[in-house]
């Protein structure tokens, strides 16, 4: 069990870099502290270190599992070592290219503990040392200067109310820049840094005196609105609903409200479109995404099936008899619909047939060596399949294989996937950027069946792509209303299609139930 105390200051001497990232800057330190018989071990986040400096840092005693007991430290600040054993094991770390142990241990007996004035103002003295040329000198030069700069970055954010692991992300986002472009904008910080929101970026902005009423708060601040907007799953807004929303954030006044919007419009990160006749805002990379999926889903739609011709009444007919199943007549046209046509839509509520549909859908197709892939947005649903169909089916971030180094997927517009026809099964859940990656690794040759419940849970993420699709009556679509004689079985089933005709649902207690019951509360 975890014991932790509360926050308190540390000061001591890096003694071993037990293990230190690169890339977020996690760090393990074994650090020599003053009262302390044993080496400590510091964890934290530090861009940048090396045995033999000092380091202060702020935290609290933890027992860790992996460590063992030690001191978790929410910042870690280094500085140059001031002993000449410590300046000697700094400079033979290798952080400085150009000094090893070997020039280390000369540099400290001939200039003692001024040889970091030496390497900063007289470089020229190094020259002393047997071995030292003006190429090693240029090199040692070129690399404290480095050193220097990264320690100027981290006491500027740091001081500015930024944590030591997001003071690393900037640092290793803006690099020797870091200064100069957070004074400028710390806004920015929340369209480029993983994990600084506007909120994080506005702190930041207040710390270094940028005025409440500033337009490039005003700007950031509208940005925001929308990805406020998007978390309630709207992918933009109408202009009055998005100037009234910043304003009640952001205590500015509407006309430099209106100002930053135009600023934001004309460069692009946000784009204006009507719908219906009236204005709506929207986050540029939405709106790519929106125009994208109609564009793509056009252009599929628009081909031949990837099979040869066949008599669908037969091969339905075939399928039946396999199955041991007899089809309504709607099942069948749905099912017509699929094999005929690029891209179709077959919707329903629970207990109207999609699954009998799909699988006779794949097994006439399967039969005729078409390459089928099936997918689905969420691990439940994607198993749910697979054991209805009985063929593997992935989720959507495993069939285009989601790789989290590049935050991007393996199958896109330059990799596509190889199928002939690509099922979708539940995709009322799946959101506007998901289906935009989804199309970008369909080849055009590919057909597509889209299978979803619209009354079903929405996308986790912003907009309705099922129901948009279903609206627009652009996409062959079969709407299945009638509730099979298996499924009349389930109160499940029969409330979800009651309260969608808007009549209340049966209630029965608990005990007289099969699948759905009711019990009252008091509040």
């Amino acid at each position: 069990m975890q014991q932790e105390s509360k926050f308190e200051y540390l000061s001591g001497n890096v003694e071993r870099v037990t293990y230190h990232n690169q890339e977020n800057g996690f760090a393990v330190l074994r650090v020599k502290v003053k009262g302390h018989k044993d080496l400590v071990s510091v964890i934290g986040t530090v861009p940048s270190i090396t045995p033999g400096e000092d380091i202060t840092t702020k935290g609290y005693w933890r027992n860790d599992v992996q460590y063992g007991l030690g001191f978790r430290a929410e910042f870690i600040q280094s500085i140059p070592p001031t002993t000449i054993e410590g300046i000697e094991k700094y400079l033979g770390s290798g952080l400085i290219k150009g000094i090893g142990p070997h020039f280390a241990k000369k540099l400290v007996a001939a200039f003692n503990t001024d040889i970091f004035d030496v390497i900063e103002s007289t470089p020229i003295k190094l020259k002393q040392i047997n071995g030292i040329g003006d190429k090693r000198i240029d090199k040692i030069t070129k690399n404290w200067q480095e050193q220097k700069i990264v320690r100027e970055i981290m006491v500027f954010l740091q001081s500015n109310g930024v944590g030591t692991t997001r003071a690393t992300r900037i640092y290793k986002t803006y690099g020797d820049q870091s200064i100069a472009l957070v004074k400028e904008n710390p806004y920015r910080l929340a369209k480029d840094i993983t994990g600084i929101g506007f909120l994080s970026a506005d702190k930041i902005a207040m710390n270094l005196g940028i005025e409440e009423n500033s337009i490039i708060r005003a700007r950031a601040g509208i940005a925001f609105t929308l990805m406020e907007a998007l978390s309630d799953g709207h992918v933009a807004l109408p202009i009055n609903d998005l100037l009234n929303n910043s304003e009640k954030l952001l205590s500015i006044n509407k006309s430099i409200l209106e100002q930053a919007l135009t600023l934001e419009l004309q460069e692009g990160f946000l784009t204006k479109d009507q719908i219906e006749k009236k204005d709506f805002i929207f986050l540029t990379g939405y709106y790519i995404y929106e125009k994208n999926i109609a564009a793509k889903l056009h252009n599929l739609q628009k081909g031949k099936v990837p099979w040869d011709e066949f008599a669908t009444e037969k091969a339905i007919q075939w399928a039946e008899e396999k199955q041991n199943i007899k089809l309504a007549i709607n099942q069948k046209n749905a099912i017509t619909k699929a094999i005929t046509n690029k891209v179709s839509v077959i919707t329903g509520g629970p207990g109207t047939g999609k699954t009998t549909i799909l699988n006779c859908i794949m097994k006439i197709l399967s039969a005729k060596k078409i390459k089928i892939k099936l997918c689905a947005p969420t691990g439940r649903a994607a198993k749910k399949m697979s054991e209805a169909t009985g063929m593997e089916a992935f989720t959507i971030h495993r069939l285009l294989q989601f790789q989290p180094s590049l935050g991007d997927f393996k199958y896109n517009e330059n990799n596509q996937l190889d199928c002939d026809l690509l099922i979708v099964d539940e995709s009322s859940m799946v959101d506007v950027p998901l289906m935009h990656s989804l199309l970008k690794g369909v080849n055009e040759k590919t057909a597509m069946l889209i299978v979803g419940d619209v009354d079903q849970l929405p996308s986790v993420g912003a907009g309705q792509v099922l129901k948009d699709i279903i609206d627009s009556q652009k996409i062959e679509l079969v709407k299945l209303t009638e509730i099979y004689r298996q499924a009349q079985n389930s109160d499940i089933v029969v409330n979800a299609h009651l309260i969608n005709q808007g009549k209340f649902p049966i209630l029965k207690p608990k005990g007289d139930e099969k699948d759905f019951y009711f019990i009252e509360a008091n509040d």
